[in-house]
């Protein structure tokens, strides 16, 4: 079996990131799959990542503040953009395509015993499992594992983690809740007894459904400005100078290569995450440095061009949305904006498109390759009902072709949507590693 093959393997598995339907939700199935396997997820300690937006950019800098701590670390993140080996990751690196084809090798009796039994398991349980298998194959000091989607019933829910990091919590699939409360209950669902919780500032809301899960478990939680705050944040050359506070430890003089404050937030999330679980090891300023500066989150206000400025960034729902347009205001001047957006059919497309419209001197709506994206004349539809006309052009490659034709030196390109449109935009505009 080849790297293809193995892929192909996985991929006839039933996909609900695709696919966007969900069945019943369980944990049930992988709990199953993973006790036939000796509980690899059980070898090693793990941070947990939860919440709406920003969960991968807080899983990266939890990993890099762990491996400028020494420690041998694994990461699993989704979704991926491009390669499904973006997903699994051991110190930083992805997982290469001859290990990927000899864990999926490894894994793949399991799987075929819950085929014969009728207990079909899905891609992403397919491939929380490989993660699993893999860490413990690598004998990894730690594991920092983000959420598929929502919290209790996720199949990396499995883990009982050491510490448990929640990202801002807004509304996003309808499946988890229409309020941000009813949504905060699901993801609060990874909270384990006697583990360490550290939240960005919530909602007060949001906030206590927080508060009162971890009371029931015993688990100790603090929220930004007590675990950690960012006591400064400025636009620097190529991204962002910060002063970073966690629990006692300052960090005056730090530099992101991100772009956007929130993301700024994210990144203080991971770090205080990772202090956490290192206790009493913490990182002098040289260390702390030579952590952020490794920090890289493709499809986060990634600028990937530059005159004309074309930046990238998966945003697909409001809150994230509205994020977004405060950074690119924030850390960018330009003479027009060109939008080009694409996103998932079932998102809340009038509230995404709201805050983007605004600052767009030129629309032009696309699809993605999802079968979930939304039609462009959908798209088109609801730019018309926030008060402007859009261009459509049939997939996110000729876009930006029309994008870029247009384009003034002094313009900027803003690619945006959804992570898959991302992926579609990386295709074309950063060369294959």
């Amino acid at each position: 079996m080849n790297y293809d093959e193995a892929v192909r393997a996985l991929d006839k598995r039933t996909n609900y990131e695709r696919t966007g339907r969900l069945t019943s939700p369980t944990i049930e199935r992988i709990e199953a799959l993973l006790d036939l396997m000796d509980h690899p997820e059980q070898g090693y300690p793990v941070v947990h990542i939860t919440g709406t937006n920003g969960k991968t950019t807080c899983a990266r800098a939890a990993t890099e503040v762990l491996r400028a701590a020494g420690l041998r670390v694994a990461t699993y993140t989704s979704p991926h953009l491009i390669n499904v080996r973006e997903r699994f990751a051991y110190d930083g690196e992805p997982i290469s395509e001859e290990e990927f084809v000899d864990v999926w090798r490894e894994l793949a009796p399991y799987l075929d015993h819950f085929d014969q039994q009728g207990q079909t398991i899905t891609w992403f349980e397919a491939a929380t499992a490989l993660a699993f298998m893999w860490f413990a194959d690598k004998a990894v000091d730690a594991a920092v594992i983000e959420v598929g989607m929502g919290g209790s019933w996720d199949a990396t829910n499995v883990v009982d983690a050491a510490v448990v990091a929640i990202a801002r919590i807004d509304v996003d699939h309808p499946e988890l809740g229409a309020t941000p409360v009813e949504t905060a209950k699901e993801k609060a669902g990874i909270i384990k007894k006697g583990s360490t919780v550290v939240s960005v500032e919530q909602a007060a809301d949001v906030a206590a459904v927080i508060r009162a899960r971890a009371e029931e478990l015993g688990a100790r939680v603090r929220f930004e400005g007590d675990a950690f705050a960012l006591e400064k944040v400025a636009l620097a050359l190529g991204g962002q100078s910060l002063f970073l506070r966690i629990g006692d430890d300052r960090y005056p003089d730090l530099f992101l290569p991100m772009f956007g404050e929130q993301f700024a937030r994210d990144v203080a999330l991971g770090a205080a995450a990772a202090y956490a679980l290192l206790g009493d090891r913490h990182l002098d300023d040289e260390l702390m440095t030579e952590a952020l500066s490794n920090i890289k989150v493709p499809g986060r206000m990634e600028v990937v061009r530059r005159g004309p400025l074309v930046v990238l960034d998966g945003a697909h729902n409001p809150a994230a949305a509205r994020a977004l347009a405060d950074a690119m205001q924030a850390s960018f001047r330009w003479e027009k904006l060109r939008l080009i957006f694409s996103i998932m059919e079932d998102k809340d497309v009038e509230g995404v498109l709201a805050p983007l419209v605004d600052l767009a001197d030129d629309i032009i709506v696309t699809r993605n390759d999802s079968p979930r994206a939304a039609s462009v004349e959908q798209l088109v539809d609801a730019v018309r009902v926030l008060g402007k006309d859009a261009q459509s052009v049939p997939n996110v490659a000729d876009a930006i072709s029309v994008a870029m034709e247009r384009a003034e030196e002094s313009d900027a390109i803003l690619v945006t949507g959804s992570l898959y449109t991302v992926g579609d935009a990386r295709r074309k505009l950063v060369p294959a590693r």
